[in-house]
């Protein structure tokens, strides 16, 4: 009988998702976080897709599947961009000696569906072990699993003994645990991106300066040369792939920007000249404050070695700061929280967090949420905004997220990609 049952449970997972219509009745709707809200309107889903946003006195489809949503406001469904599925806060480092990476990829899925059911239908996965987010993205993609939209860096390219090479065991160690992905000079970096997009790699993360969780006590300045990281967005850039860094220093900051990555994460001692070098390279900022939410939390209880609790205070002491500079010069800002330094499921408290130590307006928080973050990844033609034609990614709040950011960790129904998430 558990056999039978299992095979049942199998093809119900692989069954497709969407085979019915469905009419999602709203107090209000925001088809797009820049205009005004909708009022009362009814929301059609067929197959996975908007096929119309009516009035809410227009007729109903027949035989559609009616969801009462009418005393809620609907919006385009979140983005994260950056995250760490496989992964959890506050695992001692050298976990990834004793851990499996399939281990990693039921993890990853764990932290999928919490993700989704917190109203995040799509994430950019900037980190992880080899081939696991991938085989997470993938598992999602063809309906086995509950989950967001997965787009998929693997692991990111660092330099040798720098932010993302496997420091703190003994030499040999550190060589059966590493990931193959640092390089050194222009045509190793650029052999590194190639190898990158042949094993899957939706975008190229690089770590353009130290970091705050690694073991390395060597400050969080810049990591790769000017040259290396041309190197990689030129290369990255003529393979359609879009590039991330991960950069603290200010230093590190402007030379990314001005090699001309794609996105600056975290940016946390980003001053005037890199900031200026970001607006004129056009680089987005993904602040991540979530990320500090996380290892705030974490700070003297043993969680850390001395030598991340120092690099901790130092940024907690900028928290918010460099998000403040850079709305105000202009800089493209997207949403994304580092999640795995903080719990997953939790990504929404991002919102608050922009309000409070930058002061951007619910607003442009929701913006940045939706379809800023799509633009960003390159995906605006298929969500970020509710239009007919576009996946059907919509999440429901009791209260308006564009009066309060709040709202975004409230989020009360989901439906991804036209599945409703229970």
């Amino acid at each position: 009988m558990r056999i039978i049952v299992g095979l049942l449970l199998g093809a119900a997972i692989a069954a497709p998702l969407h085979a019915e219509t469905f009419a999602i009745k709203a107090g209000r709707v925001i088809t797009d976080a820049a205009q005004p809200a909708r009022g009362p309107s009814t929301v059609i889903v067929t197959d996975g897709r908007i096929t119309a946003i009516n009035d809410a006195a227009a007729p109903i489809p027949a035989g559609a599947v009616i969801i009462d949503q009418s005393a809620r406001t609907l919006a385009p469904g979140l983005i994260d961009a950056h995250v760490h599925l496989t992964g959890d806060p506050g695992t001692p480092f050298w976990r990834e000696a004793v851990d499996t990476d399939e281990k990693a990829v039921a993890v990853g899925l764990k932290n999928a569906a919490l993700t989704v059911r917190a109203g995040f239908t799509t994430v950019r996965d900037l980190g992880s072990s080899r081939l696991t987010a991938f085989a997470v993205r993938d598992a999602i993609t063809e309906g086995m699993f509950p989950g967001p939209r997965i787009v998929a860096s693997g692991p990111a390219i660092s330099i040798i003994g720098g932010h993302g090479d496997v420091s703190g065991y003994r030499p040999e160690v550190n060589a059966v645990l590493g990931q193959g992905n640092t390089c050194t000079g222009p045509d190793q970096c650029a052999a590194r991106v190639r190898e990158a997009s042949q094993r899957g790699a939706d975008v190229i993360k690089i770590t353009a300066t130290g970091g705050v969780l690694s073991q390395q006590g060597r400050g969080l300045g810049q990591h790769f040369t000017d040259a290396e990281m041309l190197s990689i967005v030129t290369t990255a850039h003529g393979l359609g792939l879009k590039v991330a860094a991960h950069a603290h220093g200010a230093r590190g900051i402007e030379a990314a920007a001005r090699a001309g990555v794609d996105s600056i994460e975290h940016g946390t001692f980003a001053d005037d000249a890199a900031i200026k070098a970001m607006v004129a390279s056009g680089s987005w900022y993904v602040p991540t404050l979530m990320a500090l939410v996380g290892i705030d939390e974490r700070l003297g209880k043993g969680v850390f070695t001395a030598t991340v609790e120092k690099k901790v205070r130092e940024t907690l002491a900028l928290r918010g700061k460099a998000l403040a500079a850079a709305t105000r010069a202009g800089v493209k800002v997207a949403f994304g929280t580092d999640t795995g330094v903080s719990e997953h499921g939790r990504n929404g408290g991002e919102g608050a967090e922009m309000v409070k130590y930058a002061g951007m307006s619910p607003r442009a928080v929701l913006v940045s949420a939706t379809s800023a973050a799509a633009d960003l990844l390159g995906i605006s033609g298929e969500t970020g905004t509710l239009a007919p034609g576009k996946a059907a990614d919509i999440i429901a709040m009791d209260g308006d997220p564009l009066a309060d950011a709040g709202q975004l960790a409230r989020v009360k129904w989901v439906m991804a990609r036209g599945r409703v998430i229970d």
